[in-house]
């Protein structure tokens, strides 16, 4: 039974994934990350939050997410002070003392700013990438909108990820509905050679990411290139695997 339930999470997963048509995969070959973590009030499955994840990925930006799930109150006071309301997505940029709130605004200075042009069509909000992303949403049966009671972190968790990865999908669930805090570092495909998983890279010969890069430093570290990856500081803890980071988050947090 458990194994027919994590298969058929990670095909909802790979559904809410297709729908979107797979943005949030493939990551700019250059970013100059800014000198502090631009910090992003989240609830994984909210649909305009969707699309400001996107828009992170692709300009291969790391953020901090802050995550705000319904019923969740360790943040809210929080949000509260810096933009007068409680509403998902909000971005706080300490690097330009800029907060803005909504996908559109959002979505459209990050590109602006970090990337110099116009924000892709495909990550705006529009009519047509809202309704889609409400479907991956629904897909995933509202998995990480709602608050759980959990214990609280005393410093952020960090998860290499990058949007459209079915299984760091089902890590980012758990840490919105537990509300813990995370260091973002996104890590999509930069080149064709990174299309397919990290033991079936659709290219012939050795895997080699592109030098000078977050996945070539990831690459030399762990001798390949595997998202989810999670760092906890508070416990000395890393690993890999999904099902592995998810039994932890909750053995470690959950109430």
């Amino acid at each position: 039974m458990v194994s027919l339930n994590r298969a058929l999470d990670v095909t909802s997963s790979v559904l809410a994934s297709t729908l979107r048509g797979w943005r949030g995969s493939m990551a700019s070959r250059t970013v100059q990350q800014p000198a502090q973590l631009p910090e992003i009030f989240d609830r994984e499955g909210c649909p305009e939050c969707r699309l400001v994840r996107e828009a992170c990925t692709e300009l291969n930006l790391d953020v901090k997410i802050v995550p705000l799930p319904d019923g969740g109150s360790r943040f809210a006071g929080q949000l509260r002070d810096l933009s007068g309301a409680t509403q998902v997505p909000f971005l706080n940029d300490p690097n330009t003392d800029t907060r803005l709130s909504g996908a559109q605004a959002i979505v459209e200075y990050l590109f602006r700013h970090y990337a110099n042009r116009s924000a892709p069509a495909q990550v705006q909000p529009t009519p047509r990438n809202l309704t889609l992303s409400k479907l991956a949403t629904r897909v995933r049966s509202g998995q990480g909108v709602k608050a759980r009671a959990s214990r609280p972190a005393q410093q952020p968790l960090t998860l290499y990820s990058f949007e459209s990865s079915p299984y760091s999908r089902l890590v980012r669930e758990k840490l919105s509905e537990l509300e813990l805090p995370y260091v973002l570092i996104n890590i999509g495909k930069q080149q064709r050679a990174d299309v397919g998983p990290s033991n079936f890279r659709l290219h012939l010969g050795p895997y080699k990411p592109l030098p000078n890069t977050k996945r070539s430093e990831f690459f030399a570290r762990h001798g390949n290139v595997q998202v989810p990856y999670l760092i906890d500081p508070n416990t000395g803890i890393d690993m890999f695997e999904s099902a592995d980071i998810v039994q932890y988050l909750e053995r470690t947090y959950g109430a």
